[in-house]
């Protein structure tokens, strides 16, 4: 009976403690919450990992002063130089040496380049020989003529020695004369093998590489199929426009008028001058006349043959308005304007780092730079190089 009861009792089971206390079923929640977290957080980083990556770019306001004075007339024409010139060598040779290149500034007498000289210094070197030769006979006569000199006093010598001796005196003069000359004409021969710049200005045309042979221009050459030329320079601060106005017009303008010179290149600048000179013929094939205008406020940005059009300006009376009015403009560089499908648009970065297409209407170019007529007010942040899969609200991240 007591081996039944125990082991009825071995046969019980006893009841534990509560596996999972209310605590544990806390902080289980909690771990549940900090990984749903974490992993939004993961999600957050991707999407904005996967955001197009841009630099970007301000838009340029700037205003333009026009209307000094009533227009007369405009005409077309081109910027010129009053003074340039094509530099060649003096003497015919090898090109060695070339010291500049389209856009080198140079100075009056400035090397820009040099020929193969070695000849020529050796001519050097003979003459100073001769020249010393002849000085060292011219001392050996005027000796001998010394010594025939105190023997005819003597009357040693006769009369007819004492003047071949001077005679043979004057032919050692006439020498030394002759040798003098050709070493000046041999060191003038050593010196044009430098070609030197003929006045201050800019090299605009490279004409001659080294190793080639070049030779004098002679006068009326056509210098553009002309070969031996090195270079082309042109006087920057002489530059002027020079248009073509009709005969039916010319009356209407007068020496020194005012005038304002736009380039095409440039439309953002207006530049003052003068007119300079009407030439006294006309062109009986166009019916025209060419007139040249001073520039008066000239920059570094006007370069030869840049296409301008010239605005003759009447004087304005005293007490009328000049009708000055400022125009503003807005320009952007090229490479922040868009186009597909025929339509031209900009990206502009809202403060939630997302872009919006903002059309826009372009107008002219020059250099890096477009002038937008319409569709910007000049505070817009903009995508510098936009992407072809960069799209409308696309999320994106300024590099820098």
């Amino acid at each position: 009976m007591r081996n039944l009861t125990t082991e009825l009792q071995s046969l019980r089971i006893e009841r534990r403690p509560n596996a999972n206390p209310w605590w544990t079923r806390v902080a289980n929640v909690v771990l549940l919450i900090i990984i749903i977290l974490g992993a939004f957080r993961l999600y957050l980083i991707s999407k904005r990992a996967a955001a197009w990556e841009v630099e970007t770019v301000l838009p340029t306001l700037q205003s333009l002063t026009v209307g000094r004075g009533t227009p007369v007339l405009t005409a077309s024409g081109y910027l010129v130089a009053r003074r340039k010139a094509v530099v060649s060598a003096k003497i015919q040779g090898r090109l060695a040496e070339l010291n500049v290149e389209e856009g080198s500034r140079v100075r009056e007498g400035q090397v820009i380049a040099r020929l193969d000289s070695a000849d020529y210094a050796a001519q050097v070197d003979v003459a100073r020989a001769q020249v010393q030769r002849t000085e060292a006979d011219l001392a050996e006569q005027e000796r001998q003529l010394r010594l025939t000199t105190d023997l005819a006093q003597a009357e040693v010598v006769s009369r007819d020695q004492l003047e071949a001796a001077q005679s043979r005196v004057r032919a050692a003069q006439a020498s030394l004369t002759q040798s003098r000359a050709n070493l000046a004409l041999s060191e003038a021969n050593l010196e044009n093998t430098y070609i030197r710049a003929p006045f201050t200005g800019v090299v605009v045309k490279k004409m001659a590489e080294i190793g080639e042979s070049v030779a004098p221009i002679p006068p009326g050459v056509n210098l553009s199929t002309s070969s031996g030329a090195i270079v082309a320079m042109t006087d920057m601060a002489t530059l002027e426009g020079e248009v073509d106005v009709s005969e039916s017009n010319v009356a209407r303008l007068k020496q020194g008028q005012a005038a304002q010179v736009a380039v095409e290149a440039f439309p953002d600048r207006i530049y003052r001058a003068r007119l300079r000179q009407v030439i006294p013929t006309a062109d009986r094939t166009k019916a025209t006349v060419t007139v040249k205008v001073a520039i008066q406020n000239p920059d570094e940005n006007l370069k030869p043959e840049m296409s301008v059009k010239v605005t003759f300006l009447e004087q304005v009376e005293a007490g009328r308005s000049s009708s000055i009015r400022t125009v503003p403009f807005i320009k952007v560089p090229k490479d922040a304007i868009a186009s597909r499908n025929g339509a031209t648009f900009v990206f502009e970065v809202s403060q939630d780092k997302r872009v919006h297409l903002v059309p826009v209407v372009i107008g002219n170019e020059y250099q890096d730079q477009v002038i937008v007529k319409e569709g910007l007010t000049g505070s817009e942040i903009l995508v510098a190089h936009p992407s072809d899969n960069l799209k409308d609200g696309d999320v994106v991240r300024v590099r820098g």
